[in-house]
């Protein structure tokens, strides 16, 4: 009999590794495709995905729907009522985790200040943070929650104030790597994976920074072009919701990145280190939190690394960066302060 011509696909669909991994806010615009990736990750044993019962769609609703995709992959759907705290609830859901992908918040809404908007997702982030230091301290948490910039602060600090490695918290920023990475492939004409542009600072405007002098496809473009593209990648999901007519933001963009950032902790995690950039707790700059390159091993975040040399124009966007991240982190480390892990 002939080799069927979905063989291909069924061999990349594959699971049955060692890994139990969480997704929060499961039933999401991103929540959705995100699940689907991680059902097909090779180091992934278990899934559980969890969202609350107001969500679009019920979280067991996705995990009966996962669960008849061809993967050796548990996935079970967990949902809470919006007044049940996680840390009393999420015990079978986040035990044994060995990354939990926090893909929770609300979204900037017209007219919603940065403060509102941080305040409202702090607290939702930290409901789920407080479960994760009681269920999986060892965990991985990831935090796909706005104001990245802000929110990672808040958490890690708070992490750090229980006893745990602050560290565990890491925010994640491959989106933004992902975009430089297409943007100079459009222009040069190669394949995307041919090209790995670093993004270092933060997650937000200006604060997402590219260097483009450290990859040698980008060499290809000139000056003049290469900035334009720094504007573009701080301004690509500003882009994404305005042709989705304000109906809808970078939700399959991210559900790709944040798988990609997911196999590299867990390639880590089973024994082949893998580097992806992330905002974590870091001593590359005089800020105390900082996107750059990280090296995941076996215990998570193993090493940060130095973001490098800049060129001229790069070294002007750092300063100008640092300034703007800086008010940023100290919203986090302020909310922190004045709070405690229950």
């Amino acid at each position: 009999m002939g080799t069927s011509c979905s063989s291909g696909i069924r061999k990349v669909i594959m699971g049955g590794g060692s890994h139990k991994v969480c997704v929060c806010g499961a039933a999401g615009g991103i929540g959705q495709p995100l699940c689907l990736l991680m059902a097909m990750e090779p180091n992934v044993k278990e899934l559980a995905i969890f969202d609350v019962n107001v969500a679009m769609v019920p979280a067991d609703g996705v995990a009966e729907d996962l669960g008849h995709i061809e993967s050796k992959v548990k996935v079970t759907g967990y949902s809470l009522g919006v007044d049940q705290p996680p840390k009393v609830h999420l015990n079978e859901c986040l035990s044994g985790c060995s990354l939990v992908l926090v893909a929770a918040g609300m979204p900037r809404k017209p007219g919603m200040t940065r403060d509102h908007l941080f305040k409202v997702n702090a607290d939702i982030a930290k409901g789920i943070v407080e479960a994760c230091a009681k269920f999986c301290p060892q965990a991985v948490v990831a935090l796909i929650v706005n104001p990245i910039n802000s929110i990672v602060p808040a958490m890690a600090e708070l992490y750090k104030k229980a006893g745990l490695d602050p560290k565990k918290i890491v925010g994640v920023t491959t989106l933004d790597c992902v975009r430089a990475n297409k943007f100079v492939s459009d222009i040069v004409g190669c394949h995307p994976s041919n090209v790995e542009v670093p993004v270092i600072g933060g997650h937000d405007g200006i604060t997402i920074m590219p260097v483009f002098s450290q990859e040698p496809m980008a060499a290809r473009i000139d000056q003049s072009a290469l900035e334009a593209l720094d504007k573009k990648t701080q301004d690509a999901g500003t882009d994404v919701v305005n042709k989705k007519n304000g109906k809808g933001s970078a939700t399959l963009s991210m559900a790709y990145a944040a798988a990609r950032f997911g196999r590299a902790v867990l390639s880590g995690m089973s024994g082949k280190p893998a580097v992806e950039c992330a905002y974590v707790k870091s001593e590359v700059t005089d800020l105390p939190y900082f996107a750059s390159r990280v090296e995941f091993g076996r215990g998570g975040v193993s090493k940060v690394l130095h973001y490098g040399s800049l060129n001229n124009y790069e070294k002007g966007r750092l300063e100008e960066v640092k300034v703007q991240l800086k008010s940023e982190i100290q919203a986090g480390l302020k909310y922190a302060a004045h709070g405690q892990l229950g």
